[in-house]
């Protein structure tokens, strides 16, 4: 993001150094910001929500005092099944199942979530999917389109229609992936969206950041979830995460506290920004 020429913010002021918080005018905010209950009275939409990061994410958002959309695929029982852990949790959850790829079903999800609590205050833009293919021959225009609708063009559309509801203190949280820095060779199609999804997060930060509202991206290394076993080899699935500095995969939970810290007021200084937890491999992103 380019910087804007600066503007006059505060008032013209020169202290001896090394500087005394009583006389800054206005006073630098050190209270603390509360712990509990951090997304209280929110309303969050969380695609993929049904298993994996997504699921954890649902959990831990309702845990903080957010209701929850769950848009989902097909994995109906998944669905069902994290819907009454999030009722457990004193929180309202409505399930919508639909193919993202398709963007009347993206609006269906914003316009149903608005319809159901009045409002929306967080975006997760999480699910995805993805095939091996160990060339690009491999990879047809069928599977590239697929790739593309499901896991970019899905935030795009979602993001598009939320842009009506969401307000100043809003949130959206976009899914990235370690393969948006370092590539991955059998994993072409899918590493591009990321990619896509991550120069989209920085460009719709600078676009939004005058309204307060705040764009952030999180890129997980290898995390067991079901998509793993569903799309990777048997030999693959065995030895997934072993590379890594941490040499194992990371679980969704150790995910989902970054995205309720870019969903909070913990990081309400931060837009266009990454959280990389991936087991300790350095992107410079």
């Amino acid at each position: 993001m380019q910087k804007k020429s600066k503007t006059k913010i505060r008032p013209l002021q020169k202290q001896d150094k090394p500087g005394f918080e009583t006389q800054l005018s206005p006073r630098a905010e050190s209270e603390p910001i509360p712990q509990n209950g951090k997304l209280k009275g929110k309303t969050a939409i969380i695609t993929g929500g049904d298993s994996g990061i997504g699921k954890a994410t649902a959990l831990l958002f309702a845990a903080e005092g957010a209701d929850i959309v769950i848009s989902y695929l097909r994995e109906t029982s998944d669905a069902k099944e994290t819907i009454k852990e999030i009722e457990k949790l004193g929180r309202k959850c409505i399930l919508i199942k639909g193919d993202l790829g398709r963007e009347n079903n993206c609006k269906k999800v914003i316009t149903e979530t608005v319809k159901n609590f009045g409002k929306l205050d967080i975006l997760v833009n999480n699910a995805g999917i993805h095939w091996e293919s160990e060339k690009i021959e491999d990879i047809s225009t069928e599977q590239l389109m697929k790739t593309f609708h499901s896991n970019f063009f899905s935030v795009f559309w979602l993001t598009k229609y939320a842009m009506k509801y969401l307000k100043k203190g809003s949130c959206i949280i976009n899914t990235t992936s370690v393969t948006a820095y370092r590539g991955s060779d059998h994993l072409m199609d899918y590493a591009a969206t990321k990619g896509a999804i991550l120069s989209f997060t920085r460009s719709l930060s600078a676009s939004l950041a005058e309204k307060g509202i705040r764009v952030n991206a999180v890129a997980p290394g290898p995390i067991w979830t079901p998509l793993i076993a569903s799309t990777l080899s048997k030999k693959a699935v065995s030895e997934f995460g072993s590379d890594t500095p941490m040499k194992r995969a990371g679980e969704p939970n150790e995910v989902a506290t970054c995205f309720l810290f870019l969903a909070s007021e913990d990081s309400s200084y931060m837009t266009g920004q990454v959280l990389h937890p991936n087991g300790g491999e350095i992107v410079n992103g």
